[in-house]
């Protein structure tokens, strides 16, 4: 008898237990991260021969690796190892996509000695190569190819974007 008092009672109580709990939600999904910038993201308004205008986008990450593509390509002497170039370049950092220098203010060219070992970072040695008198070229320059942990008013691990034009190559 003891037992069947308890198995009423066991079945009492559980006609009286609340419901289980229902299981919490699931962690939301961390966003998907930024997909990285080519070239094609970063906005150029101007023509060769005057100041452009350089446009970092919001919506993509900066690349690691040394970008680069003709806007106009030349039709005059192409830029090799060794060459020497007169430039106008305009420069805009990424992180703050302020515009920090360019040779239009100053009204003169810049000139680049000795191509490939010129005093200068190594994304500019390495981007204007295969350049043609005349053109427009955009480069995207990584911290590693540019100024690494800063220097010369640009913050550290900065990437870099230059609109560049070949005026004379020699």
């Amino acid at each position: 008898m003891r037992s069947l008092a308890v198995l009423g009672l066991l079945v009492a109580l559980a006609g009286c237990s609340s419901p289980a709990p229902e299981p919490a939600p699931a962690p939301a999904a961390a966003p998907a991260p930024p997909p990285v910038c080519t070239v094609d993201d970063i906005g150029v308004a101007g023509d060769p021969g005057s100041k452009p205008t350089i446009t970092v986008p919001d919506t993509c990450t900066p690349p690691a690796q040394l970008l680069s593509k003709d806007l106009v390509v030349g039709t005059g002497p192409e830029v090799v190892l060794g060459s020497t170039v007169q430039t106008h370049y305009d420069l805009v950092t990424w992180s703050d996509k302020r515009e920090l220098d360019a040779s239009w203010f100053r009204g003169e060219t810049f000139p680049l000695e000795k191509v490939g070992d010129a005093p200068v970072i190594d994304g500019w040695n390495e981007g204007v190569v295969g350049m043609r008198e005349g053109g427009r070229r955009l480069l995207v320059i990584p911290p590693d190819k540019a100024y690494g942990p800063g220097g010369r008013g640009i913050a550290p691990n900065e990437t870099l974007v230059f609109v560049v034009d070949a005026v004379q190559v020699s």
